[in-house]
């Protein structure tokens, strides 16, 4: 155990070093992730149920008659988006990679009489062809991913859509990081977010100038084993967003302040581009 320990805390990680374990789909994690998506005030897991309502409206109006048009929330958790999509007239589908939100958002599907597919499913994996009028990729999950699978993503979006179609995403930009410093913390709690038994967790936060990207360590510690969380996430600017797209073959762009619409002024804390 020590040892182990010690392997986590001895260097600053390596680029895009994987977790031990999952965060995501975590029994535990999982149900304090749907708690925070279901807080409608809160920018947690999810952004604020306003603005998610205000999000989906705008990109609506994006997409010429959108009754009928097929709609794939990518990373969709427990559906949020995706009921306003349906309210909207999308027929939508939504992946995520949370049994627990997946599991949620079927329930509630089906109790609404609502006909929105959920698949439990990693969308690095998924096979669509030629299928969608519009994908949506929100809340920045586009940057926590590594640059390669950006990539793969990226084309697995672009074959996933009809001819036309159009891929809507958004990003953290340097205002986001502003404050952020490398820093070290430790805390213990009986039971809490990372564990239902007692734990200490030290916290580490990491900049990689040259590749703007970020890293929140959790180091948790239990009784019985010490596991690893890292969480990745990349800054984006206007060229780099659209270099990453020019190369997965997208054309077409449309920068945004944020993905409700706001004009671009390249001052926000967030990026949205739409493409085709």
């Amino acid at each position: 155990m020590y040892k182990r320990i010690l392997e986590f805390l001895k260097d600053k990680p390596e680029e895009y070093q994987l977790s031990t374990s999952k965060f995501w789909d975590d029994g535990h994690i999982s149900e304090y992730m749907l708690d925070a998506h279901l807080n409608p005030d809160a920018d947690g897991a999810s952004r604020k149920h306003e603005f998610i309502k205000r999000s989906a409206i705008w990109i609506a109006s994006l997409v010429p008659n959108p009754v009928g048009k097929e709609l794939l929330d990518l990373g969709c958790g427990p559906g949020l988006y995706a009921t306003v999509f349906d309210d909207l007239g999308f027929r939508v589908t939504g992946v995520d990679f949370s049994e627990r939100s997946i599991a949620y958002a079927k329930e509630q599907a089906f109790g609404e009489n609502r006909q929105i597919t959920y698949h439990y499913m990693n969308y690095l994996e998924m096979e669509y062809e030629r299928q969608f009028d519009v994908i949506t990729l929100i809340y920045c999950d586009f940057g926590v991913l590594k640059p390669e699978d950006r990539h793969r993503l990226l084309g697995k979006a672009k074959r996933a859509l009809k001819p036309g179609g159009m891929l809507v995403l958004d990003g953290f930009t340097s205002e986001q990081y502003v404050d952020f410093e490398e820093s070290e913390m430790e805390s213990y709690e009986r039971s809490g977010f990372w564990s239902d038994s007692p734990y200490a967790c030290i916290q580490r936060n990491f900049k990689y100038d040259e590749a703007k990207i970020y890293l929140e360590q959790y180091v948790v510690i239990t009784e019985d084993d010490c596991e690893c969380f890292n969480i990745w996430n990349q800054e984006f600017t206007k060229d780099s967003l659209t270099k990453e797209l020019q190369d997965a073959g997208f054309s077409e762009f449309r920068y945004y302040d944020d993905i409700s619409g706001k004009s671009y002024t390249g001052d926000s804390k967030t990026i949205c581009v739409v493409v085709q």
